[in-house]
């Protein structure tokens, strides 16, 4: 086997994830680097999940021979019904169990366990997409049961049972330094400086499918995009894309929309929320009329090709790719600071930031400029698109992976199994 570094083979990875597909950012990012490590670098990858799909190379562990030419093992974690907050304790405890006894029967010994958030309790190496410690702050008001009606009690009762345990398990495992942590931004990195005083954390941004999304691809798709959403030929088209549509800062672009009725926008809402949630406030604001909600589709171009402009004024958003797809579309951006890909973003030039993530005034100021002036919609899209191609391609965060793994392991003074 060809050797790595310092005289050691490939690494034999252990992945930790409840589920695996291409619709949702974080698992998305899993994905990329996965499929470049075990088909570029030869490492072997023992991935823990409930669900896989879209990952290439991947064949079930049971029954297949450690010689198999396939370089992920997927040993496939069960999984129940229920409420949320009881799936992610029966996969937390599932996930562990099972690969105790692959480590105690000798079956799977893998030199580092690497996990996309808290899924375990011996993770050598967390990515962190998002301190819920921070995130429980900003919505805080939200949970207080006085402020909802009584058949949302449940609702929320779930919400809080749910971000205290992830909070109990964040202050049990982020502030010992033999975790090592990974940070998707450094928006991300300063709160886990500030809450659970890490120096030592490492920032890998995501990134994006530089030879699918691009400009020339967005345009080809264009007309039958806008013809299939019975987009007028003069409708500005704004886009928002992501699930818990209050946290990307619906509201707060609602409100702005709502300031702009002389223009002829429209705007086009992706994600998995229920859009019932929302027909109040559309109602009370008086633009249902020009407002679409539409599920995800794996065809997520034909949206940024229907689009004029992206808005994602987050409230907290640990990263947002959307941002980055869109840009790499060369779609104009104006993004909230509170969202971790704003950090790729040079605010006049490649999009606009939002200082503010409510200051729904300001959004709409920045929203009218953009619709007003063609030429600078172009050369922001032009440069936000060739700023992502140059900068945020996943070769370069699998690379910046790899290399953060492999100095983890050195750190361990592990030697990896042949």
């Amino acid at each position: 086997m060809r050797k790595r570094f310092n005289g050691w083979v490939e690494l034999r990875l252990a992945v930790v994830t409840p589920f695996l597909d291409r619709q949702h950012g974080t698992e998305l990012c899993i994905i990329e680097q996965i499929e470049r490590l075990a088909l570029e670098e030869h490492w072997k990858i023992e991935l823990y999940s409930q669900e896989v799909s879209q990952l290439s190379g991947v064949c079930p562990a049971s029954g297949v021979s450690r010689a198999s030419a396939e370089p992920v093992f997927w040993h496939k974690v069960s999984r129940i019904p229920g409420p949320h907050l009881l799936k992610y304790v029966w996969w937390f405890f599932a996930n562990q169990w099972q690969r105790w006894r692959d480590c105690r029967s000798g079956r799977v010994r893998p030199d580092l366990v690497y996990s996309p958030g808290i899924n375990c309790l011996d993770a050598d190496v967390i990515v962190v997409h998002i301190v819920f410690r921070a995130f429980y702050e900003r919505v805080r008001p939200e949970l207080v049961l006085r402020r909802v009606p009584l058949h949302g009690w449940l609702r929320v009762i779930h919400r809080r049972l749910y971000y205290k345990l992830i909070m109990f398990l964040e202050r049990r495992i982020y502030p010992d330094p033999g975790v090592r942590l990974v940070a998707v931004s450094s928006l991300v990195a300063r709160q886990l400086r500030s809450h659970f005083q890490r120096e030592d954390v490492t920032v890998i941004p995501n990134a994006v499918d530089t030879l699918r999304f691009t400009p020339e691809a967005r345009m080809a798709k264009r007309k039958a995009s806008r013809e299939s959403g019975a987009y007028d030929e003069n409708d500005f088209a704004l886009l928002l894309i992501g699930n818990d549509w209050k946290k990307k800062g619906l509201d707060t672009l609602l409100k702005a929309l709502a300031a702009l009725m002389d223009m002829p926008w429209r705007l086009l809402v992706v994600g998995s929320d229920d859009p019932d949630l929302y027909r109040t406030l559309l109602e009370q604001l008086a633009v249902s009329e020009r407002v679409h909600f539409e599920k995800p589709s794996a065809d997520v171009l034909s949206f940024y090709a229907a689009a004029d402009l992206y808005a994602a004024p987050s409230l907290e958003d640990a990263f947002n790719l959307p941002i980055l797809e869109a840009m790499a579309c060369g779609l104009p951006v104006i993004a909230s600071a509170q969202a971790g890909a704003s950090e790729m973003i040079r605010d006049g030039e490649t999009g606009f930031i939002l200082s503010g993530a409510q200051d729904h005034l300001r959004l709409a100021q920045l929203i009218r400029r953009i619709y007003l002036d063609q030429p600078l919609r172009l050369a922001m899209g032009e440069a936000a698109s060739r700023h992502v191609l140059e900068n945020c391609s996943w070769d370069r965060n699998a690379a910046a992976t790899r290399e953060f793994l492999e100095a983890t392991l050195g750190r361990h003074h592990l030697k990896p199994s042949g």
